[in-house]
């Protein structure tokens, strides 16, 4: 398991990318981009890229966790 290198979400920026995404969760990059292309999961795409605002990245994680961060 890859391990994350931001330990608090105040140490994340305003908007997440794919590798970002990856590094938070532990996974890979290729399963960060398969879980920015579900519906559930709130990304936004901006021209060609996909953002995750770290708000709403952070409600998700919660509400995946049950609600515990």
């Amino acid at each position: 398991m890859k391990v994350s290198k931001y330990t608090t979400y105040d140490e994340l920026p305003l908007f997440l990318n794919a590798e970002m995404v990856a590094q938070v969760l532990g996974i890979s990059i290729s399963s960060a981009y398969e879980l920015m292309h579900e519906t559930s999961f709130p990304a936004l795409r901006v021209g060609s890229r996909i953002v995750v605002p770290k708000e709403k990245f952070c409600q998700w994680v919660a509400s995946q966790t049950g609600g515990v961060q």
